[in-house]
């Protein structure tokens, strides 16, 4: 990345969790006095991915005023479950960027999060879940543990807000290795409280409307499939009088996201213009 209106400060130490060092790229425009800030969740059905998917979109971002702080955060894997430990990783890198906003120039009241595929589920549930028993106050011991977890709004890109709905396709997809189980560690007829805590669309509540909601999704996305996940998260929303909106990109697939955003006709293309709209409102 070599575009002169932006700063990229790499591999930034957000907390350490049991031992683990977690860290993200925080990208910031180089003319700024309290810019708006997006944290981003990249994907990987929780077992994989990097922050790096949100290089395109971290220098894009900030090219327009607002800053981004792509992070890692713990995988799951077969025996290694990360519930709700990814989770409140995502809830300390917010802590981080609200804490240290000072220095970076950073308005410490417009912090959004940015989540795709499994980073949407990661991050709708940090967002709108944050206040929950189950997740909150996990690190008391974090530099900025005390610091407030709230958003102004949270961008879900074909994300995955139904952990049922997801396990089963799963079971049907790969029945010997099912990321959900491995995530959470057990399957629905074993734990369903664990399933509800688990998915976005539980914190759908009047109680929680304060966070404005975009939702991004593929008319052809094999993976994740939009009906159950993307269209009944925002029916979930506006009934709980959320400020919630979709963006409903036509011929998309999955991992759109990641590619670059210059491309001629791109799916990305065609979301940038959405989501900065989106931002300036509610951000």
């Amino acid at each position: 990345m070599a575009d002169p209106a932006v700063e990229l400060r790499s591999a930034l130490t957000y907390a350490i969790h049991d031992g683990i060092a977690l860290q993200g790229d925080l990208y910031l425009p180089k003319t700024r006095g309290s810019v708006p800030a997006l944290v981003a969740v990249h994907g990987g059905g929780w077992q994989r991915g990097a922050r790096s998917a949100f290089q395109h979109w971290g220098a894009h971002l900030a090219a327009h005023g607002y800053a981004l702080f792509a992070i890692s955060y713990r995988l799951a894997g077969k025996g290694q479950r990360a519930f709700p430990q990814a989770v409140q990783d995502v809830m300390a890198a917010v802590q981080f960027v609200r804490g240290s906003a000072a220095e970076p120039g950073i308005d410490p009241g417009r912090i959004a999060l940015f989540g795709a595929s499994a980073g949407a589920h990661l991050a709708a549930l940090a967002a709108l879940g944050g206040r929950s028993p189950i997740f909150a106050g996990g690190y008391p011991g974090d530099s900025h543990a005390g610091v407030d977890t709230a958003v102004k709004a949270l961008v879900g890109v074909y994300g995955v807000y139904d952990l049922v709905a997801m396990w089963e396709a799963y079971r049907v997809a790969s029945p010997l290795d099912n990321n959900i189980e491995n995530f959470l560690g057990a399957a629905p007829p074993d734990n369903r409280q664990l399933y509800f805590d688990a998915s976005p669309v539980s914190y759908a509540t009047t109680a929680n409307n304060k966070t404005a909601v975009l939702l991004a999704c593929g008319t052809e996305d094999d993976l994740v499939d939009r009906k159950p996940h993307s269209q009944a998260f925002l029916k979930a929303l506006k009934q709980a009088g959320f400020f919630a909106r979709s963006c409903v990109v036509q011929g998309a697939g999955h991992y759109w996201l990641s590619d670059p955003l210059d491309e001629t006709g791109s799916y990305t293309g065609f979301f940038a213009p959405r989501l900065l709209r989106f931002l300036a409102e509610k951000l």
